[in-house]
């Protein structure tokens, strides 16, 4: 058996660590990265950090519209898979790279594994809402993170090939917090003390494509105090585009992208984290950091139920709240999981409706 694994972007990678770790033990895997994300701290490190096996195919795609990008990546996927004939597809998360993936896949027949399925925000104006739907419906194995994404699913008519195996961002998480705290020396190259400080990010183009939304929140993020902002190469352009970046330069510590160790270290110290990220909503959580989602809605409804998170949009007013109130919480579930995700994945290729659905 051979498996394509498709990946682009920088949370494409973080998903694929521990999943192609897995597959190698029993399985030949093809690597196809698209080329979405191309800076070394938006690429290359991760594979660097996490261990990940060099991509068998580049496509350089770069970046580009929506339809132009997701165009170019499909008729590159498809020859790749002319070539290599795998047995499945594996695409992960809900980025332009999965769609193109799943798409390529279909149209040739070959069965699709779709890690983090059935995640809804129930928002179609997000490129990734809909890059989620569609994936959905033409994938064969649909490997789910929690209940809720199950029970979406089930709301779709989508039955078949559904199964629980738990966050495979657990399964990195785990494996790699250890190492960070050991080996990352971010806090001290950046002088900071652990709960001293705000943790920010911001990439959705639902809040960099829209000129009052992103002054909002650049507004809140000067205002609340001590804040460390990695800046996403895109949303640096538009701040520049709206002559907001030398404001934000000046009252707040900007600082380019970061890999994942030095991530998961910040995030693990800081007071709280500010973010339009679904996947840092998720480690937040995880690691028991407040979090403050700076979007109208969100797929990640449990973290809200355990008031671990708090939706604010781009309300400058509700950002700078949440940030200075007190967060009461209660500990988190193993609503992700146990941190075996990824093993689930491969036991049910290899047998499907034979591994273990309860988590």
């Amino acid at each position: 058996m051979k498996i394509a694994s498709i990946v682009g972007a920088r949370p494409n990678f973080i998903k694929l660590a521990p999943v192609s770790r897995e597959i190698r033990r029993k399985i030949d895997e093809v690597i196809i990265h698209t080329g979405q994300h191309y800076d070394y701290e938006m690429d290359r490190i991760f594979f660097q950090e996490l261990g990940i096996p060099d991509p068998d195919y580049h496509l350089g795609i770069g970046s580009g519209t929506h339809g132009r990008q997701t165009g170019d990546m499909l008729k590159g996927i498809e020859e790749i898979f002319l070539k290599e004939r795998p047995d499945i597809a594996l695409v992960f998360g809900d980025t332009n790279t999965t769609l193109a993936g799943a798409l390529a896949a279909a149209k040739l027949h070959i069965p699709v594994a779709h890690v983090e399925a059935g995640l809804r925000s129930f928002n179609k104006k997000m490129p990734e809402e809909v890059n989620r739907v569609l994936v959905d419906h033409c994938s064969d194995f649909l490997f789910c993170p929690t209940k809720t994404a199950v029970q979406n699913l089930h709301k779709e008519s989508i039955f078949e090939g559904v199964s629980i195996t738990g966050d495979v961002m657990l399964d990195i998480l785990q494996d790699c917090i250890h190492i960070a705290e050991k080996n990352s020396k971010i806090m001290e190259l950046l002088d900071l003390q652990p709960k001293g400080y705000f943790l920010a990010t911001v990439h959705r183009a639902e809040n960099t494509d829209d000129p009052e939304r992103l002054e909002n929140i650049v507004e809140a993020l000067t205002s609340i105090g001590k804040v460390i902002f990695p800046c996403h190469p895109r949303t640096r352009k538009r701040l520049e585009d709206l002559h907001l970046w030398e404001e934000l330069n000046k009252k707040i510590q900007v600082i380019m992208p970061v890999g994942y160790l030095d991530m998961l270290l910040l995030e693990k110290n800081a007071q709280k984290i500010l973010t339009d990220s679904g996947g840092i909503q998720k480690e937040a959580y995880m690691l028991k950091t407040p979090c403050i989602t700076m979007r109208d809605d969100t797929e990640w409804l449990e973290t809200l139920e355990d008031g671990w998170n708090f939706l604010v949009g781009a309300d400058k007013n509700k950002i700078t709240k949440y940030a200075h109130e007190y967060i009461s919480k209660k500990e988190p579930r193993n609503v992700f999981g146990l941190g075996d995700a990824s093993q689930r994945m491969i036991e049910e290729i290899l047998c499907p409706n034979k591994s273990d659905q309860i988590i």
